[in-house]
């Protein structure tokens, strides 16, 4: 299958916004984008033109009532992130996510350490086909030396000991139904993807899984094509127009969609 454009809506304060992501939670807060259009607008827009598997984000706290606007204008059209955990979890289900994705709470000791027995419990209680884990990452060293990987948690501030590699998607795999994969280094950035990070993704992935982080031109959907095989999906975010951007046009993503059919 074809490498797919999939949509996002941040959310911050209460408001869709683009952030750097590496500065979120730093006293160097970078904004690349900020709208009084509200979440809802998003949802609608990507909703007409059948977008499917968009991701909503809260980043942070006071996004509940925006993210929920967003779920009511697309019900199970669209995915939510941000502060889920096993109790929470259902709630969005109820309000119309399509599928929940987790990253911090499936981490213990502050965030550094995975906890595979959350990741069980998740699993069971929702089912592995509405669960995404996102395994956005910082480069490190580890077994793989400098072209190594490993989960970045607590707003992407936190590395954890998860290194990403086959086995780790492969187990983790086995529990949920999609992974979404920020590379935290070049989010928001604009410079470009982590090539090599898609190549992996591709090799390691038996799911479908997302890559978003330094998108900026509508040529890196068939970078991302060519390298994963189309096995990886490619979310824009402030490179987009509707974002602000200046270098991808929304309306150019959603005919690469069209006239790449699954």
């Amino acid at each position: 299958m074809p490498t797919h454009f999939r949509p996002c809506i941040d959310l911050h304060e209460g408001k869709v916004k683009q952030i750097v992501g590496g500065t979120l939670q730093t006293s160097t807060l970078k904004t690349n984008f900020t709208t009084d259009l509200g979440a809802g607008h998003f949802a609608r827009l990507y909703r007409a033109d059948n977008l499917q598997g968009g991701h909503v984000i809260k980043l942070g706290r006071g996004n509940d009532e925006a993210a929920r606007e967003a779920l009511a204008a697309w019900p199970r059209g669209l995915q939510l992130g941000g502060g889920v955990d096993d109790e929470n979890c259902a709630r969005w289900l109820e309000a119309g996510a399509d599928k929940v994705i987790v990253t911090s709470w499936l981490f213990r000791d502050d965030g550094r350490r995975f906890d595979w027995e959350r990741l069980d419990r998740l699993s069971e209680r929702l089912g592995r086909d509405r669960l995404v884990v996102d395994l956005s990452c910082r480069r490190g060293r580890g077994e793989g030396g400098p072209l190594s990987w490993f989960v970045a948690t607590n707003r992407w501030q936190t590395i954890s000991d998860l290194e990403l590699n086959a086995n780790a998607f492969e187990t983790i795999g086995r529990r949920c139904a999609e992974f979404l994969v920020h590379a935290a280094d070049v989010e928001g950035l604009c410079r470009g993807i982590d090539e090599e990070l898609v190549r992996r993704l591709a090799a390691w992935s038996p799911v479908p899984c997302t890559y978003a982080g330094g998108g900026r031109d509508i040529r890196d959907l068939e970078t991302v094509d060519r390298l994963s095989q189309g096995r990886v999906d490619l979310s824009f975010g402030s490179a987009l127009d509707i974002f602000g951007g200046t270098m991808v046009k929304y309306a150019d993503c959603v005919e690469w969609n069209r006239s790449h059919p699954r």
